[in-house]
């Protein structure tokens, strides 16, 4: 078998799923799978001797779904009942399934969802166990919802140490685990939450935080897009310092690190309409860890007036790392050079919620 790429693209009308070399420089696309559902995650899970690919998904009539392939998107299994779930006791249901992020361990799957909650599958995405230490903690009534509903967007196992997780909610902020999930603490010093009144700006939990990314390499840093702020925390989320600096907006929903350089990170800024601004598809990259910001885009269209949402931005991890970015548009660009140069991989598709890509053998 020689070596390839895999990229899913979900969107609010199902999911593609994208086939490629090495080069990545052609692409073929299946789908639509799970045609009219939402798909707001998608997952790559390459830990095992098998590639499997899982995607959340969420239908008005049938509610949220977890579907798992064996066989890179050729057929799909699910779980009946939808796989993620409350259990009986909790009085809510799974709206959508907004992430999808495989654990420390081999058949460790981590879901984030709204309303707003955590699952975990020790079965490899079969089967989900509501986190109750977050689901029952005290600040959870006083979470708000960001403009696209109460959601937690963002799981970071950490990758070294199985009983440490650090989550995210819009609108609730940043909170961590120490302890295997028995107890979470907000980790959000520093973030300010500029929507509340002067004098208020800082609270300890509150923030709309829009996306937390890190390298696994350095998992102590990390680095966050909020709703009006981009930070960097080098102590495990304890504190944050603005990065922003350099930046034309500091408003935004994707943050990502390069595979395999931890100073290197990319953000998709938007403006005051929720698109680029003056119209101008641009990521912008930082090489010393949001030191300083230089723009990129050759190959990216001088007129887009769309977004790009908080998981609509991912990278591979071939040697050549391979970066991704959908709009709302329905395209999606690639880029193998670090961001340098971008090509489109596809495009008039519905408007584009999740990319994830990886190497494997094909």
């Amino acid at each position: 078998m020689a070596r390839g790429t895999i990229l899913m693209v979900g969107t609010r009308k199902g999911l593609w799923v994208g086939r490629s070399d090495e080069a990545r420089e052609e692409w073929s696309f299946s789908g639509p799978h799970f045609a009219m559902e939402e798909v707001y995650s998608c997952m790559v899970d390459t830990r095992g001797e098998q590639v499997r690919l899982l995607a959340g998904s969420a239908s008005t009539w049938l509610g949220a779904q977890v579907h798992r392939s064996a066989d890179l998107g050729e057929t799909w299994d699910e779980t009946p009942g939808g796989a993620v779930r409350f259990p009986d006791d909790v009085d809510a249901s799974v709206e959508r399934i907004w992430q999808l992020v495989p654990g420390v361990e081999p058949e460790v799957v981590w879901a984030g969802t709204e309303p707003g909650a955590v699952f975990r599958s020790r079965d490899g995405g079969q089967t989900f166990a509501l986190e109750r230490g977050l689901w029952d903690h005290p600040h959870r009534t006083e979470w708000g919802e960001g403009f696209g509903g109460q959601a937690f967007h963002t799981v970071l196992p950490h990758p070294t140490d199985p009983a440490s997780a650090t989550v995210a909610i819009s609108t609730g902020g940043v909170y961590q685990t120490a302890d295997d999930g028995a107890s979470w603490e907000p980790r959000n010093t520093g973030i300010r939450a500029d929507f509340l009144p002067e004098g208020q700006q800082f609270p300890a939990f509150g923030q709309c935080v829009h996306k937390v990314t890190r390298h696994p390499a350095r998992p102590e840093r990390l680095f966050l897009q909020n709703h009006g702020g981009v930070y960097r925390s080098d102590d495990h989320a304890a504190t944050w310092t603005s990065i922003a600096e350099g930046l034309p907006s500091d408003f935004g929903f994707p943050v990502v690190v390069h595979p395999h350089d931890p100073d290197t990170v990319y953000v998709f800024p938007l403006g005051d309409g929720r698109f680029p601004p003056d119209g101008r598809a641009r990521v912008w990259r930082s090489r010393d860890a949001g030191g300083s910001w230089e723009e990129l885009g050759k190959g990216l269209p001088d007129e887009l007036w769309a977004a790009v949402v908080r998981d609509a931005m991912s990278a591979d991890e071939h040697a050549e790392a391979g970066l991704y970015v959908g709009a709302r548009n329905g395209t999606v660009w690639c880029s193998t050079d670090a961001g340098d140069t971008w090509r489109c991989a596809v495009t008039d598709l519905p408007d584009v919620m999740v990319v994830r890509a990886a190497a494997v053998d094909l």
